[in-house]
């Protein structure tokens, strides 16, 4: 294991790490673009690692959100309902098409650059959308069930495809679902929802054979402390600072993947 430890690896784990543990966004939408461009690790290679990544992370964060009451299980119910069966599936897809082609490692990198964007974009306007949704009236129970089942098939797919989509896009469409619910709340089941989901695409990944084990363990080396640094830091870090630095950055790396 000494062998394999790779101190660039660790770092990038422990900046990822610590922009998560700052904003609560960036896990899959910084680590696949920072494995891809700066690692060159293949794309199909950088997803099922940064999937697996993700659900370790996003596993110690559903605990503390599930500990302080902040998880609303109906949601992520429906959420899972749909963002199940949409990755089983993908995954099926993906392993009968056999060893990708360079024409696929170049649709997967323009649909990676495209879920970035959308990412930025979301990340720098969540605020304003949610205060939007929470101007108008709130939708009843049944209203919800079907719009929240089809977000979770669409990010089933988004998060299998690119390992990007669960955190700021999925956030913020539940806040325009759920004006009511505590931006606490929405987040707390967000983060559970993305646990079953990027456990069975990163085991399908792993699976199929995308995933680099020693890549994965250098970067939880680094990630797992950072995110607790973060996460004491981000009570004294500007949100106004913190959220347009992140959409640039996703943005630059949304261009340079589609360049």
């Amino acid at each position: 294991m000494l062998a394999q430890f790779d101190m660039l690896h660790v770092i990038a784990g422990a900046l990822v790490g610590l922009l998560v543990g700052l904003t609560g966004v960036g896990g899959g939408s910084l680590m696949t673009p920072l494995l891809v461009l700066m690692f060159g690790i293949s794309p199909t290679t950088a997803v099922g690692t940064d999937l697996l990544f993700a659900s370790s992370t996003k596993i110690a964060g559903s605990l503390i959100h599930g500990s302080r009451s902040s998880v609303d299980w109906k949601i992520v119910r429906r959420l899972a309902s749909g963002s199940v069966p949409a990755a089983i599936l993908t995954l099926i897809v993906v392993s009968g098409l056999g060893q990708p082609p360079k024409a696929a490692s170049k649709v997967m990198l323009v649909a990676l650059g495209c879920m970035l964007i959308l990412t930025a974009f979301a990340t720098l306007f969540q605020n304003r959308l949610a205060s939007f949704a929470q101007h108008h009236e709130q939708r009843d129970d049944k209203t919800t069930r079907l719009p929240t089942i089809v977000l979770g098939a669409l990010l089933g797919v988004a998060v299998t495809v690119s390992s990007v989509g669960a955190g700021a896009i999925g956030v913020t469409a539940l806040l325009m679902l759920y004006p009511a619910s505590r931006v606490s709340r929405i987040v707390g089941s967000d983060i559970a929802h993305a646990v079953p989901l990027t456990l069975i695409a990163g085991f399908g990944h792993w699976v199929i054979g995308d995933v680099n084990v020693p890549l994965l363990v250098n970067l939880l080396i680094g990630s797992v402390p950072a995110v607790a640094v973060g996460s004491l830091l981000s009570t004294r870090a500007s949100d106004r600072v913190l959220r347009p630095i992140l959409a640039a950055v996703l943005l630059i790396s949304g261009y340079k993947l589609l360049g």
